[in-house]
């Protein structure tokens, strides 16, 4: 049995290092041999079929997420040495080609407001605009992630290709809302409790995040109900039904 999170590598193969083209690829071609294999989302599952996998042989297990219980004051205070604005947009994720980040922080600048961005440095050109407002943190430890979900105004994903799209639960389980791709598997992630944007469209995200920061209340509500939801002991309860399966 195997677990493929996404070939996005398959679809746009330019967004990724020549290096990791080749190794995914392998991995994939192995994975064809499995008896079973798991992947996070419909979407996922779609192209897996598309690229020759059997659908009876395909089961797919949503990613979960925790709770968090994280005090503003605590968060504000943790945050405070990192010198960050009141307010801003936050992007959680390996700054790497298909994480958009050039049309976010474009969307941002329009809506003047400051972008955050949490996350190792990957591979390729962010290509941030020069007028944007952009404070790039690097890898940043658990509290200072639950920090920041906590604090931020809206949290924006719109990635270009993701599996599953983990940060995207991850802010809506500290009641954050959230801004996303539409037609991709972060949008079956989000549940239909985030705003969808298209991700080519940079007035479009902008839109986007205008309508978040508007209807925050209602999108925090949504959000944390999806979260609560999505727990990681489902994943694993599902996960190790697969295994019995093939076992058997």
């Amino acid at each position: 049995m195997v677990t493929i999170h996404d070939i996005a590598f398959m679809h746009s193969p330019e967004r990724f290092t020549s290096h990791g083209v080749k190794v995914m690829t392998r991995g994939l071609e192995r994975g064809r041999s499995a008896d079973l294999v798991i992947c996070p989302t419909e979407v996922t599952k779609g192209e897996l079929i598309d690229a020759g996998f059997a659908s009876n042989a395909i089961r797919v297990v949503p990613l979960g997420v925790n709770t968090f219980v994280t005090d503003a004051d605590a968060a504000e205070q943790t945050l405070r040495p990192l010198l960050l604005p009141d307010e801003f947009v936050l992007f959680v994720g390996t700054v790497e080609p298909r994480k958009n980040l050039a049309a976010l922080a474009a969307a941002t600048a329009m809506i003047d407001m400051p972008l955050v961005v949490a996350g190792a440095p990957g591979w390729g050109d962010a290509a941030v605009p020069a007028s944007a407002d952009v404070t790039f943190l690097g890898h940043v430890p658990a509290d200072v992630l639950d920090a920041l979900y906590v604090t931020a105004s809206v949290f924006a994903y719109p990635s270009l290709h993701e599996g599953f799209g983990l940060p995207v639960l991850e802010a809506m389980a500290h009641g954050t809302p959230v801004v996303t791709s539409r037609g991709t598997a972060t949008q079956e992630a989000a549940g239909g409790a985030a705003v969808l944007i298209d991700p080519a469209d940079i007035e479009s995200i902008a839109t986007g995040l205008r309508t978040a920061l508007n209807d925050a209340p209602r999108l925090v509500r949504l959000g944390t109900e999806r979260a609560a939801a999505c727990s990681w002991e489902f994943t694993a309860d599902a996960t190790v039904e697969c295994y019995q399966q093939v076992a058997r």
